[in-house]
C-alpha cells in the first residue's frame, strides 16, 4: 500500500483563511481521488484527542491521522531547524510551507516532500503580515530551495515571481484552487437576504481595507457620479489596524447607508450575497489566485479586478480589468478607474450581460478534484 501523508494543520482554528479552505478542500479530493492501492494519511501537531476526531469527521475516507509530539508552535521551530520527527517520514505533501523540509533520499528511500507556495507576499508587501510570518516564510522558503522535491504555486503568475526571489529551477508546478464546494445557495435565500438587508442592487466586494485589497479607493470611487449611487457591500469587516471602512466611507462624504461592511460570511450568506450582487467588484494590488473573483464566476455574478497577474490570469478574460497603482500609497486615479468601470457595467445592460456569461462559464475551469489528481500525478512523476 502506498501512503500519501499530507499536512494538515492548516486546518485547525475557526479563523477563516483562503489557505485553510485550500488546505480541506485539497485533501478532501486527494483522499476521495486516491488510485487503487494508494491511501491518505494525515499528520498534524499535538492536539488533544477530540481534535483529531474531528478532524477524521472532516476528511472522509482518511486512513488516519498521525499526531506529532510537538505542538503547533513548537513544531514550527522545529522544522524551520530541520528537525526531524517520527511520523513525518515517506511521500510528503503540504498544502503549505509547513512541511519537513529536511535531507533525504527520494530515489532510494522512497521519500518525497512537496510544498506548497500560495503568493509571494512576504516579499513583495511584507507590510501586509506579522513580521514573525514574513521572517518564518523566508526562512522556509530557504529550506525549500534546498530540500523540496517539487513546489506547487496555485497560478503561473506566482511561479514567474517567485523565481525572482528563489531559484527553483525545473521543480515548481501550477496546480490551482477552486470555490468552495459548500458555496451553494440555501434553501432559505431570501430570508438569508433579508437578515444580511441585501438591497435590490448593490456593488459586493471582499476584504477588508489593509493598503493591499484596493478596498479604500473602492469605497471612493462609489462617492463619484460615474456609480450611479449604487451601494457598496463589504463581506469582511469593517476596521483594519486604525481605520475603518466606516472612516473612509465619511471621509469621502458618503450618506451611512452607501458603504456597509457585513463582516465574515458563512459559506451560506457569502452564496446569497454574491449570487444577488449586480456586480463584484476586487480591487486588490496582489494576489497568488484570487479565490474571491473565481466564487463569484460560480454564480454567473459580472465580475470587475485589478490587473494584477494572477488575477488577469485566473480570470482569462472573463472579468472587466482594471489599471492598478504600483503602490497602496498612491491611489494614480485608481478611484476613477474603478467608477468608470463600475459604470460601464451598470450603464450597459448588454455588457453586463455578457460579464454574466462569461462569468458562469469560467467558473467551468475549476475543480477541487482535477486539482487533486493532479496532485497525484505530481507525486507519481517524482
Amino acid at each position: 500500500m502506498t501512503t500519501l501523508r499530507v499536512v494538515v494543520d492548516e486546518l485547525l482554528g475557526d479563523a477563516p483563511g483562503g489557505a485553510r479552505r485550500y488546505a480541506e478542500e485539497l485533501t478532501r479530493q486527494i483522499v476521495a481521488t486516491a488510485p487503487a492501492g494508494c491511501e491518505v494519511e494525515g499528520i498534524v501537531s499535538n492536539v488533544p484527542p477530540e481534535t483529531i476526531d474531528e478532524l477524521t469527521a472532516r476528511l472522509p475516507g482518511i486512513a488516519r491521522i498521525t499526531r506529532l509530539p510537538l505542538a503547533r508552535r513548537e513544531l514550527t521551530m522545529a522544522w524551520q531547524s530541520g528537525l526531524a520527527l517520527p511520523g513525518a517520514r515517506g511521500m510528503i505533501h503540504a498544502p503549505s510551507l509547513l512541511a519537513p523540509l529536511r535531507k533525504h533520499d527520494r530515489l532510494d528511500a522512497g521519500e518525497q516532500i512537496t510544498v506548497t507556495v500560495h503568493d509571494v507576499l512576504p516579499w513583495t508587501f511584507p507590510e501586509s503580515l506579522p513580521t514573525t510570518s514574513v521572517l518564518w516564510h523566508k526562512a522556509m522558503a530557504k529550506r525549500m530551495r534546498k530540500h523540496a522535491d517539487a513546489i506547487v504555486v496555485p497560478t503561473h503568475a506566482v511561479a514567474s515571481q517567485l523565481a525572482e526571489f528563489v531559484d527553483l529551477g525545473d521543480r515548481v508546478r501550477v496546480i490551482g484552487g477552486a470555490p468552495a464546494t459548500a458555496l451553494r445557495l440555501p434553501p432559505d435565500a431570501d430570508e438569508r437576504a433579508e437578515r444580511l438587508g441585501l438591497p435590490e442592487r448593490y456593488a459586493l466586494t471582499l476584504g477588508s481595507i489593509m493598503p493591499r485589497k484596493g478596498i479604500a479607493p473602492l469605497i471612493r470611487a462609489v462617492a463619484r457620479p460615474e456609480v450611479q449611487g449604487i451601494p457598496l457591500l463589504i463581506a469582511g469587516p469593517d476596521r483594519f489596524g486604525d481605520g475603518s471602512a466606516t472612516g473612509v466611507s465619511a471621509a469621502a462624504g458618503l450618506p451611512e447607508d452607501r458603504v456597509r461592511a457585513l463582516g465574515f460570511l458563512d459559506d451560506a450568506d457569502l452564496a446569497v450575497a454574491l449570487d444577488r450582487a449586480t456586480v463584484f467588484v476586487f480591487p486588490s494590488l496582489a494576489e497568488g489566485f484570487g479565490l474571491p473573483i473565481v466564487e463569484a464566476f460560480k454564480f454567473g455574478t459580472p465580475v470587475i479586478h485589478s490587473d494584477d497577474p494572477a488575477l488577469v490570469e485566473v480570470a482569462a478574460g472573463a472579468g472587466l480589468v482594471v489599471e492598478r497603482p504600483a503602490t497602496p500609497d498612491d491611489d494614480a486615479g485608481y478611484s476613477e478607474r474603478l467608477a468608470a468601470a463600475i459604470g460601464r457595467v451598470l450603464g450597459d445592460d448588454e455588457f453586463r450581460a455578457r460579464l454574466s456569461v462569461l462569468s458562469a462559464d469560467r467558473a467551468r475551469a475549476f475543480s477541487w478534484r482535477d486539482s487533486a489528481e493532479r496532485v497525484w500525478q505530481l507525486h507519481a512523476d517524482l
